[in-house]
């Protein structure tokens, strides 16, 4: 029997596991569309590549397994850069397949043709290759798999040429891997978690720090039992938001809340980091959020990342499960105090900025954006998946949310990419439909995806969107304010736009909210909808988010002979 590249291709996903795959049509992937109607795989088109290639890295992200997104030749690989380029940062598994003109038409200047689209997407991948028989289908797909997911997880890019795509060769003459993945990852030595363990049990003031390492290797159980049986309180970064739930007692909040227990004169003085790696968001160097004089316990499965930014007194390069499972049977052997003045800091801190900002709760003059944050997670509640999108908008949802479960808070990273809310709400509706996705984006990000609100009505993805919508580019608009005065704000200013009068055009159910009294019914009608929701509210734009003062060094008159520079601190003059 004589099969084609694309039916080829359809197999190998569907027998690892991968039932969901986002896209955009082109012409060169018809055999592979074809064979996914055969084997039942769902295909979730996108209006744009960037939002596939968004959506298969908000899979992996909400079900820790890789997300994949299939794009055509030409501007479909070079739309889905960014998406790659954002999971790159992130370390985020995706698999990204990419048409290309006929190996055939080489140099003689085809359609979608004349551009290296591997060495386009190799620095913004783990690994980028061409297939070019198409024999090797199967087990090049599956070692792209193996990359994506072993060691530091990343996103890889394959690209497969429509006459490889389409060529027809004997079903007997080809093999599919069984395995895509080892079945055993490395374990901590036994002198390591030793001696972790008498530093851990000896601290006055432990802390563990949990990220995309912990998430992605499946550690969520093992974290709480660990946590529990040593009463260490966990602080987590987005990727690991949930594996502790946030209505833990021993939950310390985000990364930045170690930090702010620290300026409350409660330092930590042993730090267990998990699968997390030393840069902006665990305060790079300064010193503000892992303090210069604490002694750092470093779990990660790339030896690379041990000691990046400051030394490392214990460096373990293994599996954040595996370890976990092994201090969790040494842990038995150590007395561990209750802690419970530094328990009693820690709570606060985290709450910190929760309690700085409730009495906007009862200030109806205006629409506060932590007042809309808020009642937004009082109404979804904390099983619901949050996605947050946009510079101060992200930063409100984040103090005023609680989520329960692992997978169920996504938002940005490192390269501070806006436009992901959508394509990462309909991963998180197609991958969990029985539950609650609710996506809150400042009305700068709903623009650059803005037409995803057709493909939720499309596919039946009744996700609620809200726009924070406060006619700016909040976080850039402040920052112009706080650092040159508020008569020299430039390209930083949105108007009063319908964002839900354009999003009933796709289908969806629509809102305007002016005031603060109609916020709470109006959402509560959205939710009730059973359809795709944007509610489009009006906030005040004089509020500035504490993350923006922050970023610019507000109130941090630069040293002689320095400048601040916006989000990066100071440098010379």
């Amino acid at each position: 029997m004589l099969v084609d590249g694309g039916e080829l291709l359809v197999r190998v996903l569907k027998k690892h596991g991968i039932t969901t795959v986002f896209t955009l049509h082109g012409g060169h992937l018809d055999s592979i569309f074809q064979a996914a109607l055969d084997h039942n795989i769902r295909l979730i088109d996108t209006r744009h590549e960037q939002a596939a290639g968004h959506a298969a890295e908000g899979w992996a992200r909400t079900t820790g397994r890789p997300g994949v997104a299939i794009v055509t030749a030409g501007p479909g690989v070079t739309d889905v850069v960014t998406g790659a380029a954002n999971a790159y940062l992130d370390c985020i598994p995706s698999l990204i397949i990419g048409g290309a003109a006929p190996l055939s038409d080489a140099e003689m200047l085809p359609l979608q043709g004349g551009l290296d689209q591997v060495d386009l997407m190799r620095p913004v991948t783990k690994w980028s290759h061409r297939v070019t028989h198409t024999q090797r289908i199967p087990d090049l797909v599956a070692q792209a798999l193996r990359i994506a997911t072993t060691g530091r997880p990343g996103p890889v890019f394959l690209e497969i040429p429509v006459d490889v795509l389409f060529r027809k060769v004997e079903e007997g003459s080809v093999t599919l891997p069984d395995r895509i993945g080892p079945e055993a990852a490395p374990s901590a030595s036994p002198g390591a978690v030793t001696k972790a363990i008498e530093w851990l049990a000896g601290a006055e003031r432990p802390a563990i720090l949990a990220g995309g390492g912990a998430w992605f290797a499946g550690a969520g159980a093992e974290l709480r039992a660990f946590a529990e049986k040593t009463g260490i309180p966990v602080f987590v970064n987005g990727k690991a938001r949930g594996l502790l739930p946030d209505s833990h007692a021993l939950s310390g909040g985000g990364f930045t809340a170690l930090g702010v227990a620290g300026q409350m004169g409660q330092e930590a003085d042993v730090v267990l980091i998990l699968g997390t790696r030393l840069g902006l968001f665990t305060g790079g160097r300064s010193g503000r959020t892992i303090p210069a004089g604490a002694r750092v316990i470093q779990v990660d499965i790339e030896g690379e990342e041990i000691g990046r930014n400051r030394d490392i007194e214990l460096g373990i390069v293994a599996d954040v499960r595996e370890t976990l499972r092994a201090l969790i049977a040494a842990a038995d052997g150590a007395k561990w105090p209750m802690h419970e003045g530094w328990r009693t800091a820690v709570a606060g801190a985290k709450g910190l900025f929760g309690n700085m900002f409730a009495a906007t709760l009862n200030d109806d003059r205006t629409i506060h954006p932590y007042r809309l944050a808020h009642t937004l997670a009082k109404l979804a509640g904390p099983d619901a998946i949050f996605v947050a999108d946009g510079g101060e908008t992200a930063w409100w949802m984040d103090v005023a949310s609680a989520v329960d479960e692992g997978g169920s808070w996504m938002s940005h990273g490192y390269l501070g990419c806006l436009g992901v809310g959508l394509p990462f709400a309909i991963a998180a509706k197609a991958a969990h439909p029985g539950r609650r996705v609710v996506c809150i984006s400042g009305d700068g990000s709903i623009g650059l995806n803005f037409a995803e609100f057709d493909t939720m009505a499309r596919h039946g993805l009744n996700v609620l969107t809200v726009v924070n919508n406060d006619q700016q580019w909040g976080m850039s608009r402040h920052g112009q304010e706080l650092m040159f005065g508020h008569d020299r704000t430039v390209v930083t200013h949105l108007g009063p736009t319908r964002y839900d009068l354009a999003a009933a055009g796709f289908g969806c159910h629509a809102e305007f909210v002016e005031r603060a009294q109609d916020l709470e019914p109006a959402l509560a009608r959205a939710l009730a909808s059973g359809l795709p929701a944007c509610v489009n509210v009006l906030t005040d734009p004089t509020v500035v988010a504490p993350v923006t003062m922050a970023m610019v060094g507000a109130g941090r008159p630069a040293s002689e002979g320095k400048v601040n520079l916006p989000y990066y601190g100071e440098r010379e003059a």
